[in-house]
């Protein structure tokens, strides 16, 4: 590994104001005694907790006390720098903390060219976002990127500029603003395990600068290098085998160099055991949430610590590295949400909210949202096979959340379906079995998706859109009994997944069931890219004409988001709780509140009825808005419910 050397990191500007503390210069104040006031609250709650976690992470780490010292001015520089509107921001998003939580919210994820061009695009689509119910944008990576091959921007060339065709800061910041005022919180991609190898930093380490060399992990022998692969697994096993790559530029004294590449070979993995790195990654976080972000998406979250003999996937120290950003956020932009991208094992995931130091138990200090892709990729084997049994187990499994934190609920999103997630609840034959079902490699099979890759002896991943992966022809018709039956699969994984608890994001162009990007053209050996096609604007245009398949899917899965907002109990704080005695196919669980909420989905192709015991028959269909019979429901094929007691009906527009 490379030696530490972080003394000459950037220098914070010290505050010019008066505040009381130490390390802090004094002089007259051109601003307002309540901004100073109101930091220096928040420095007294969480200065504590950072200075504990740093204290942890750099205790051997010579002059650490100066650092800190400089550590706490960064915050206390950047809050105090943080624009007006965003500081009133923060007030109003601080007296309502469940607002990400509630009911109304809905996400939409996208790439900015895929979906409008450029950032000054998106903004003009902002309509039609607030037409469809989204309060949060989440805009997948659009910092400086590496020319070529970039893994879909998560090979950040420059962290504090805009890639440039797609727009300047400025343009990010109009978006911000122009969110803000449709009632959008936006949402950015950090990429902070890794830069790309074109960074500032990699070129300068490249040219021998000891200091930013100490900014990466750099192994000099093939022994250390196998010694740590033996206990690594591998992201990409086809396309970017193993997680070193050798880079003789680094080599010192006529030797040897491999750097740590975890992704691909031209992503060099961050080094967070040096307090620069994670200096640099904080400042870098404090000036995008002052240009108006909202939320940050901490790209691979898991693999930010790296230890001999483990893993290097969720080490305490990674959790450490996230808390201490979270502690510091809180004090310089205390509205900013983080969210945890750990596509790991569904114990692992619920980690990632936080834990009480002393009783070990889940608690949300850490990252305020997470993935929910044990759920998600439940949900997907739960169609191909028919059996609901794993997705109840989860539910029970992932009821530990704090009711802080939330989960991010989603049928698809711009990476692959990784079935090696649920390995630790469902057999490697199940899981190869499904995944060659969605390859459209089993006979009955209707999808339309393809194999990736796999770490090892486990399942393919998939990859395909939502629609595709359903069955959906790119020309089928309202009517057509394949189109039908693909379009009733597709809205129950949507119907399913927005009465989840949780803040659920809609991935581009499933709203109009927009199906793969054409094969042809696609980029050689990275699959993923069969869906992240660009959004079909001709197609969208149909998405009020039920005579198409667009407009039939748009108006459904509208009607369900409006009703939705309607459901306190589907809100993200009470976990889902899934029922017992349903037959196999069924999955159904109750969302508690006000007004209960029971989700009841046919995960098979064949009409069912369910009977449930009740001390009632006033029962009613919140979508449909009928009476029900909850002693013999019937359920068509593919057929969702969300069932409430019955009382005055909702008035939802349609």
């Amino acid at each position: 590994m490379g030696s530490l050397s972080w003394k000459h990191a950037r220098q914070p500007v010290f505050l010019s104001i008066t505040l009381g503390f130490n390390g802090m210069t004094s002089s007259p104040s051109s601003r307002t005694p309540s901004r100073a006031e109101s930091l220096r609250q928040r420095l007294d709650r969480h200065w504590p907790t950072a200075e504990a976690l740093l204290r942890r992470l750099y205790a051997g780490v010579p002059d650490v006390e100066d650092w800190l010292v400089r550590m706490r001015n960064v915050v206390s520089t950047a809050a105090l720098n943080r624009p007006a509107p965003l500081a009133e921001r923060d007030d109003r998003r601080l007296a309502e903390p469940d607002w990400f939580q509630r009911s109304n919210q809905l996400g939409y994820c996208f790439y900015v060219d895929r979906f409008a061009g450029t950032l000054a695009g998106v903004q003009a689509r902002l309509g039609y976002l607030a037409d469809l119910g989204v309060t949060y944008l989440h805009a997948l990576p659009l910092l400086a990127m590496q020319a070529g091959d970039n893994d879909g921007g998560f090979a950040v060339a420059d962290y504090r500029a805009i890639e440039p065709r797609l727009g300047r800061t400025e343009d990010l910041t109009a978006l911000a603003q122009a969110a803000h005022g449709a009632g959008m919180a936006l949402c950015l991609d950090v990429v902070c395990n890794h830069t790309a190898r074109d960074h500032a930093w990699a070129q300068a380490a490249r040219a021998g600068d000891p200091r930013y060399r100490a900014y990466y992990h750099v192994l000099e022998s093939a022994e250390s290098v196998a010694a740590y692969e033996a206990t690594l697994g591998q992201v990409f096993p086809k396309t970017a085998p193993g997680n070193f790559t050798p880079e003789p530029a680094l080599a010192r004294d006529g030797g040897q160099a491999w750097v740590w590449t975890t992704f691909y070979p031209y992503q060099w993995d961050l080094n967070y055991a040096n307090p620069a790195v994670f200096q640099e990654m904080l400042e870098v976080l404090l000036h995008l949430a002052n240009q108006g972000v909202d939320v940050f998406r901490l790209d691979s979250t898991p693999f930010l610590w790296k230890a001999p003999g483990t893993a290097c996937r969720g080490l305490p120290q990674t959790h450490w590295v996230v808390r201490a950003w979270r502690a510091l956020l809180a004090i310089a932009a205390p509205a900013v949400l983080l969210k945890g991208e750990a596509i790991v094992d569904p114990d692992d995931v619920v980690s990632f909210f936080g834990r009480d130091d002393a009783t070990g138990l889940p608690a949300a200090n850490e990252c305020h949202l997470a993935y929910n892709n044990g759920m998600m990729t439940a949900l997907w084997l739960a169609q191909a096979t028919g059996d609901a049994a794993p997705a109840h187990a989860l539910l029970d499994r992932l009821a530990v959340r704090p009711r802080q934190a939330a989960w991010i609920t989603y049928v698809r999103c711009h990476d692959d379906i990784i079935w090696d997630a649920l390995a630790a609840l469902i057999p490697q034959e199940t899981l190869h079995r499904v995944s060659a079902f969605y390859a459209g490699a089993t006979p009955g099979s209707y999808a339309l998706g393809a194999a990736f890759q796999a770490d090892g002896d486990g399942a393919p991943s998939t990859n395909g859109m939502a629609a595709s992966l359903v069955g959906l022809r790119p020309e089928g018709r309202p009517g057509e009994a394949d189109t039908d039956a693909a379009l009733a699969r597709l809205l129950q994984l949507y119907q399913v997944t927005l009465a989840l608890d949780g803040l659920p994001v809609l991935y581009m162009g499933d709203e109009i069931a927009l199906t793969n990007a054409p094969l042809a053209g696609l980029p050689a050996g990275e699959g993923r890219w069969l869906h992240r096609p660009d959004m079909d604007w001709n197609r969208a245009a149909e998405r009020h004409d039920s005579a198409t398949a667009a407009g039939t899917f748009h108006t459904a899965l509208r009607r369900l988001i409006r009703v939705r907002a309607t459901l306190d109990a589907l809100s993200g704080i009470e976990p889902a709780r899934p029922l017992a005695g349903l037959p196999p196919g069924i999955l159904g669980f109750e969302r508690v509140g006000a007004r209960a909420v029971l989700c009841l989905a046919n995960l098979t192709g064949q009409a069912v009825t369910v009977s449930l015991p009740t001390t009632t028959d006033a029962w009613r269909d919140a979508v449909a808005e009928t009476a029900i019979d909850l002693t013999a429901l019937p359920l068509g094929p593919w057929q969702t419910r969300w069932i409430v007691a019955a009382g005055p009906t909702s008035e939802v527009a349609p």
